[in-house]
């Protein structure tokens, strides 16, 4: 499979066999459940949808319900397919676990939310340096100055840095060692940072640059 459904816990630190300290994120990934099987013949493309998590059942809706049922393991928090290239050596109900997928030593690619910082000046979202303190500067500090010319093109071009809402989109980190798999406590330890906040859930994926 392609991929596996995870939590972000935290980050702390680990000492490898080397005995350096290394900082990691932990990563969640209890099992993975197969809720449904998408194969050629019938959808065109080879895929597993897996479910990740628990949710009471009164807040999913019925049809949502009636599928998640088929997996016989009640309902879920999240819901993600995977392309694999056979779909006949899993079965709907088959838990799939980080250390079937990934070994120490493995790089991989993170996906997850990143932090929202909502609406956030040029400055702090940008990194603009700002006007001069003195020399004549009044009121106008933090400003993002000139956003264009005059009568050509006599508008703002596309992709104009500018003041807006910032963060709280989907972000890829690659090319990340798994420092350490640790299957009785459904936990994988990953070098460096990974996009998001705590408890926000992360897509894992063998590294597409790796």
């Amino acid at each position: 499979m392609t991929g596996l459904i995870g939590r972000k816990v935290g980050m702390m630190q680990f000492y490898n066999a080397e005995g350096n300290v290394v900082p990691v994120t932990i990563v969640e990934t209890r099992p993975c459940v197969v809720v449904q099987k998408k194969q050629t013949s019938t959808d065109g493309y080879n895929a597993l949808q897996v479910g990740f998590g628990t949710r009471k059942a009164q807040r999913v809706n019925k049809a949502a319900q009636g599928h998640m049922a088929k997996a016989g393991k009640g309902a879920f928090e999240v819901l993600k397919e995977f392309r694999v290239d056979d779909v006949s050596t899993y079965e709907v109900g088959q838990e799939i676990k980080a250390s079937d997928l990934f070994k120490v030593g493995d790089r991989i690619d993170v996906t997850g939310v990143s932090k929202g910082h909502g609406f956030s000046g040029v400055i702090k979202r940008w990194s603009f340096a700002g006007f001069p303190g003195s020399h004549g500067t009044h009121e106008y500090f933090r400003h993002g100055g000139s956003i264009g010319n005059r009568s050509y093109p006599g508008r703002v071009r596309k992709g104009k840095k500018m003041a807006g809402h910032w963060g709280n989109e989907q972000v890829s980190t690659q090319n990340l060692e798994v420092v350490d798999i640790r299957a009785e406590e459904n936990l994988m330890l990953v070098r460096g940072a990974v996009p998001g906040a705590k408890h926000g859930v992360v897509i894992l994926r063998p590294a597409a640059k790796g």
